[in-house]
């Protein structure tokens, strides 16, 4: 061997190995199609909504089994749109999932209506509908069943309590979810999407309405644009688009652009795929994971199609050998990113305060809120990534038995 080789040899044996590549708990699965897409709107000058808003609402809801669908900035603004449209405002109650994302109370505050929190099934993450017949009161005026993480909420059991209150779906991560053949956002009176970079299909920001009530739909698109008779797009392409069209009611402006919708459309036409290998990768989770008597996996009730918008555990903290945060700074030391599954929200500081609000209130919430831990799940994961989380897992469980 050449000197300078024997040299390069015994670098490269002192050098350090390299630091395996970070796993996201979550990326965007985009390509060149998603960039193609923009180059149509961006050269006709079409931006805000008009005819791809129009095609990826149709595409959205044949694939949902819905007879309307409405796109708007984010799936918060959907939901926002839904209880506008059910005339929701001051004096009313709205019952919310105390264990949800912040927004499915917030849109409440924003009407001037009460949320009202009920308990969950930590098995489900879900809403425990046992539970929901004790928070209704003569104020009730609406109940938003949360699909967490992509599994239907028990919609049969929720529908049959609320009788006449109307049931909105907050399927914020439920994009391609179902109970047998009734898709996420069918079932109530009205769904809310969301395309955010961490769902399954996104548009960057974005949401979408559904719904099967043809007054409902007529409204929330009237105040989707302002309070406008007429929408903009028709107006546009109508023969006297000079005319501004009359204000009957104060709307918002929770238009999605065009250029967004373009994406959109790619993204849908690709969302089975996803969803095939987000099932196919946490039925890896679920057998390579099963020997960790500590670490609790998501299950699916028979009947439903799970949409692993994400891949939530509960850490058994009485049984594991260390918490839920120390589990997940362990993670990240190296290079798994992971999350807590979402919060409590009756915990959070607006809401125990303005409420009076413990966390003892909610036990079930306050027990997820602590313990819940979210690992990574996405399409831009590979092969090497989840055996690499599956090794960092088995490695903490065997170190605990250690003697």
């Amino acid at each position: 061997m050449a000197e300078h080789d024997r040299h390069a040899v015994a670098e490269e044996a002192r050098s350090p190995a390299p630091e395996p590549r970070p796993i996201a708990i979550a990326a965007p699965s985009l390509g060149d199609e998603e960039w193609e897409a923009v180059r149509e709107p961006l050269m006709s000058g079409w931006l805000t909504q008009g005819p791809k808003v129009a095609a990826f609402e149709a595409a959205f809801r044949e694939r949902h089994g819905v007879a309307h669908a409405l796109a708007t900035t984010s799936c918060t603004t959907a939901l926002h749109l839904a209880l506008a449209a059910l005339e929701i405002g001051p004096g009313d109650e709205v019952i919310v999932p105390a264990f949800t994302w912040v927004a499915t109370a917030n849109v409440v505050i924003l009407t001037g209506a009460t949320p009202v929190f009920v308990d969950i099934d930590p098995h489900t993450f879900n809403m425990d509908a046992e539970q929901l017949a004790t928070r209704i009161t003569e104020r009730t005026r609406a109940i938003i069943a949360v699909h967490l993480f992509g599994l239907c909420a028990d919609m049969d059991r929720i529908l049959a309590i609320a009788g006449a209150i109307p049931v909105i779906e907050d399927a914020a991560c439920a994009a391609g979810g179902a109970i047998g053949e009734r898709h996420a956002g069918s079932m109530g009176v009205a769904g809310a999407f969301s395309f955010h970079p961490r769902k399954s299909i996104t548009t960057g920001e974005g949401g979408m309405v559904t719904t099967n009530d043809a007054a409902f739909a007529d409204r929330a698109n009237m105040l989707r644009n302002h309070g406008a008779s007429v929408p903009e797009e028709v107006r546009h392409s109508g023969p006297r688009p000079h005319l501004l069209p009359d204000f009957d009611v104060p709307g918002f402006n929770y238009r999605m652009t065009d250029l967004q919708a373009a994406v959109g459309i790619v993204q849908l036409g690709k969302l089975d795929r996803f969803l095939d290998e987000r099932r196919r990768w946490a039925d890896f989770y679920e057998r390579e994971l099963a020997g960790i008597s500590w670490l609790r996996t998501p299950r699916t009730p028979a009947g439903y199609t799970h949409a692993w918008q994400a891949y939530v555990c509960f850490v058994d903290e009485d049984a594991a050998p260390m918490t839920r945060n120390t589990l997940m700074d362990r993670l990240q030391d190296q290079g798994i990113s992971t999350r807590p599954g979402t919060h409590a929200v009756h915990m959070l500081g607006y809401y125990r305060e303005r409420f009076g609000l413990k966390p003892d209130d909610f036990p079930a919430a306050r027990d997820c809120d602590r313990c819940s831990v979210a690992i990574p799940l996405h399409n831009r994961m590979t092969s090497d990534d989840f055996a690499r989380v599956v090794a960092a897992l088995r490695a903490i469980d065997r170190a605990a038995g250690a003697p």
